[in-house]
């Protein structure tokens, strides 16, 4: 028969804010014979994690949040990487690269954009710092982690198997966040404060962190109320070589010169640029928690919450850089290189030394500083009402919010002038190494994105029933609907250019560059002085240890203008209007209204039980960009130097029928085993909806049947539809252990992937060898590079151990193997082959240590830059050491990236994009609670 649930594992589980050493936890009581249950340590806390493990219908795995304040958790995706199934990825997308802090989760070998982030069972806005996560093609459905702080979490429930009563959305599964509530305290008056500090030893900082704790609840557990907020600032900095894509093709057109002398370079491709890239950043995370609940008796109970949490995330990148391109190259000469050939069949030109006849511009010096936050908070209203002891009904409504900003970049692009450069890619496992003889630099041009806001918003309600029949085999029957509305758009983006000081005229119309300058003084002569080419005096140099461990032979003592200087810089000379520099290529808005209903009925027999479902949701999506503007339409936008725009809309409405099974079979009282089969879906990213559109009619007339070609969102794209299938043995073998094995198997059947469609757009075109006259605006057929839907399909394998070893010790691991690929063989965005996590504890009364090492093989991030991103497996090593001097007093020594982990990233094997290092952080926390 069913196994039925203890009292611990009904309780809702309470861990000290913060809790990243030795602190005790809280557990209030789940029944009125139980007043008091007090959970402390990791011994507790995997007894509580496995017995909401065991006794779940589902496939779920669980960290409670006493196991995630044994780790040096900062955010909740730190925690997550040690569950199986899970990969953990530094950054959103290829742009930014990686960074020391996880940020986005996915699951079995899968982009995170299929992996549904919940808080309490509802969605949460997102916001993104990193300007190219904020409009790029990777902006995704996924969730920055970066955001949540670990110390508001009571549990983290992964669930790798959908039932038709939960809310649509994650293809590959879902991760729902579990705050706690103001009632489970066991006191009726609990303070709970963290005070500690970081210090990183790249940038050789120290920070403060700061989290505190208050709840009330009255003695009749009737009423409570409960606030938490934080203060958690961190310095980072990132030293790192880099090759931004692969699009240079040598060949007559790009390079007529050099391929003539040698014709062994034609169609030889060599990289963008190679720079030395330090970026440094100051991160301030701060918001709160604020949560009431009314509980007049036990049939009733409402909680009010209310959550923000901000980001401050100013940052500052200079990239010193050789640019190997054509038209650089082409009147040089070359010697001493060398070509390879990798799996893809591509040539590239690895290793190169070139000379020229005069100074020239070999590369490019970019200094950006950006002021950048992200935000994200939710206000939710969740009721129960037990009606009868056969009818209870549970409702939520709410409204979540998030920003992503980029209000300024201070740019300034200074030319490299030299006679004689060189360059060698060198793997991916060692930087490239470049160099460049005697070289000079001077102002070039000046560029950024300025007034990026992205805006995601969500608004939900919903209501669930549950009847309990005890009819036969089916027990209950679960019923409910749901409505929500889903908005992200932009703010109207101002891409800056050179510009003349304030209150001075152009010289000329536009930039004349047979002039000094183009600006001019009051009397209207030339005035250098009052344009861009007058630069600030470098004020700072990079780190006399900038690049330690990367490789050699980059460039590293490379000077600077400070962050305040180059603000000042581009206040004075650059052109911010936000008419004449309004720049709509990456502005887009997607608003989705969604409708739900659902029936679920949990069965029950003699050793197994499980359930039966049916889901159905109806999904209205608008969806909108630009394109330019053709002669004879009404333009959306007017006045702008990159010209004409005229909006792009496209609206599409869709049903899915999502039905589910599962079945639990209790093989006997300590072996588990469970089977699931279920439709899931997932909208498609919102920039794949609604990207630019640029369209090249080159070769197409009236009188012709030409298809042109060019790039697009694509806003018929189907969502992502999956058929899952599940299946799992658990084997709880002693108390606090288990081994577990199972396999799963996705077959999507509208995958996202990159590819090209025929669409159909408007154009101005003319008759072959028409002279004079207008041309005619028609619409035509054009094949468009952009997103696509295809067939794929993730199948593999997972194994979890977990044990106690006398009565102090303990160890654990988990391996997961998953391979994706879609109806072409093509890699799968987010696929992660293997995977595996690897840990031990010891405690006692007093005195607690653990130490965790997770790895996962090559993901693949996604494209950048023309080329495909890989990130290259590697492996995190991480450990806590906690002391309990009291019931009301600990320390801990939190360590994280103890390995010095490089994150390396590549497009072939013969092509690196990247190699950073984050160094490595140390926290150390005091904790009081009374």
């Amino acid at each position: 028969m069913k196994v039925k649930q203890t009292p611990i594992s009904q309780a809702v589980f309470i861990a000290l804010l913060g809790a990243s050493g030795a602190a005790m936890a809280q557990q209030a009581p789940a029944t009125q014979q139980l007043d008091t249950v007090t959970i402390t340590g990791i011994r507790a806390s995997q007894e509580k994690s496995l017995s909401v493990k065991r006794n779940a219908e589902a496939h779920i795995d669980v960290i409670s949040a006493e196991d995630i304040g044994k780790m040096p958790d900062k955010n909740v995706a730190d925690s997550l990487a040690r569950i199986p199934g899970v990969t953990v990825l530094n950054s959103p997308a290829g742009g930014s690269g990686g960074f020391d802090e996880r940020d986005r989760v996915g699951l079995r070998g899968t982009n995170p954009s299929l992996t549904q982030t919940l808080v309490d069972g509802h969605g949460i806005a997102n916001g993104d710092w990193f300007v190219l996560d904020q409009t790029g093609a990777g902006v995704g459905r996924s969730v920055s982690f970066s955001l949540l702080p670990s110390e508001l979490v009571s549990r983290v429930e992964v669930r790798k198997s959908s039932e038709a009563s939960l809310v649509e959305g994650g293809t590959a599964g879902s991760v729902n966040i579990i705050l706690r509530r103001p009632l489970d305290f066991a006191k009726t008056l609990t303070a709970e404060l963290g005070v500690g500090a970081v210090y990183a030893d790249l940038p050789k900082k120290t920070d403060p962190q700061l989290n505190a704790l208050l709840n009330f609840r009255n003695e009749a557990r009737t009423f409570g109320v409960m606030v938490q907020a934080f203060s958690e600032q961190r310095s980072l900095r990132r030293d790192g070589v880099e090759a931004l894509g692969y699009i240079n093709k040598l060949d007559a057109t790009t390079a007529p010169a050099l391929v003539a002398a040698r014709p062994d370079l034609n169609g030889v491709f060599t990289p963008d640029l190679i720079g030395s890239a330090l970026f440094t950043q100051e991160r301030e995370r701060k918001g709160g928690l604020i949560r009431a609940q009314l509980k007049p008796n036990a049939n009733f109970d409402l909680v009010l919450t209310a959550f923000s949490s901000e980001m401050e995330a100013d940052n500052y990148n200079r990239n010193y850089l050789m640019a190997p391109r054509g038209g650089l190259l082409n009147t040089a000469t070359i010697s001493d290189y060398e070509v390879k050939t990798d799996g893809n069949g591509n040539k590239t030109l690895t290793k190169a030394t070139f000379n020229w006849g005069t100074p020239s511009t070999a590369g490019y010096y970019d200094m950006i500083s950006r002021k950048a936050s992200a935000e994200t908070g939710f206000v939710s209203l969740d009721s129960r009402l037990k009606v009868n002891d056969s009818l209870t009904f549970t409702a939520n409504a709410g409204t979540s919010r998030g920003k992503g900003k980029t209000l300024s970049q201070d740019v300034v692009e200074l030319a490299i002038v030299t006679s004689r450069a060189s360059y060698s890619l060198n793997g991916t496992d060692t930087a490239p190494s470049f160099s460049f003889t005697n070289p000079t630099t001077r102002a070039d041009w000046i560029f950024g994105a300025q007034n990026v806001v992205v805006h995601d918003k969500e608004s939900w309600a919903q209501i669930d029933g549950e009847y309990e029949l005890d009819a036969g085999m089916l027990k209950t029957l679960k019923f409910g609907a749901r409505g929500a509305q889903h908005k992200r758009y932009t703010d109207p983006i101002v891409a800056q250019g050179p510009g003349c000081a304030t209150g001075t005229p152009y010289r000329v119309t536009a930039f004349d560059w047979s002039k000094p300058s183009a600006c001019a003084d009051a009397a209207g002569n030339d005035a250098p002085q009052n344009s861009f080419y007058t630069l600030p005096a470098f004020g700072g140099s990079y780190p006399s240890n900038f690049g330690s461990g990367l490789g050699s032979g980059f460039p590293t003592n490379i000077p600077f203008i400070t962050a305040e200087a180059l603000a000042d810089y581009n206040r004075r000379v650059t052109n911010r209007d936000p008419i004449a520099r309004r720049w709509a290529e990456q502005e887009y808005s997607v608003k989705e209204n969604t409708s739900a209903a659902y029936v679920q009925g949990a069965l029950e027999g003699n050793g197994w039980s499980g359930n039966v479902g049916l889901r159905a949701v109806r999904t209205k999506q608008s969806s909108s960009s630009f394109r330019a503007s053709l002669a004879g339409e009404t333009p959306t936008i007017t006045g702008s130097a990159f010209g004409n725009y005229t909006v792009t809309a496209s609206d599409m409405t869709y049903t899915d029928w999502l039905p589910s099974a599962s079945l639990r079979i209790d093989v006997r009282s300590d072996i588990v085993a469970r089977l699931a089969v279920n439709r899931t879906v997932t909208r498609a990213d919102y920039t794949a909806l609604s990207g630019y559109t640029a369209l090249n009619n080159t070769g197409m007339f009236l009188d012709n049947n030409v298809v042109g070609g060019g790039t697009a969102g694509n806003p018929t794209l189907k969502p992502v539809r999956s058929t899952n299938f599940d299946a799992n043995i658990e084997w709880y073998f002693a108390p606090r252990a288990f081994v577990s094995a199972g396999a799963f198997v996705m077959d999507m059947s509208s995958y996202i992937t990159d590819g090209t469609f025929r669409a159909n757009y408007p154009t101005l075109l003319t008759n072959t060898n028409q002279v004079g006259g207008n041309p005619q605006l028609v619409n035509r057929d054009f094949l468009v590079t952009g997103p696509v839907n295809k067939k794929a399909r993730v199948k593999g394998v997972e194994f979890a151990f977990e044990t106690p070893i006398a009565a102090n010790f303990g160890v654990m691991a988990n391996y997961t193997y998953a391979d994706g690929e879609d109806q072409d063989g093509g890699v799968l965005r987010g696929n992660v082959e293997s995977s595996f996590t690897v840990g031990g504890f010891f405690e006692n009364d007093r005195l607690s240590a653990r130490v965790n090492y997770s790895h996962t093989d090559d993901i693949f991030v996604g494209n950048d830059r023309g080329t495909q991103y890989f990130q290259k497996g590697t492996g995190v090593l991480s450990a806590s050491l906690g002391y309990k001097f009291s019931d009301n007093f600990s320390v801990s020594l939190d360590g994280q990236n103890l390995n010095d982990p490089k994150l390396k990233y590549y497009a072939s094997e013969v092509q690196p994009r990247a190699i950073y290092k984050n160094g490595r952080q140390y926290y150390l926390t005091a904790r009081v609670k009374f």
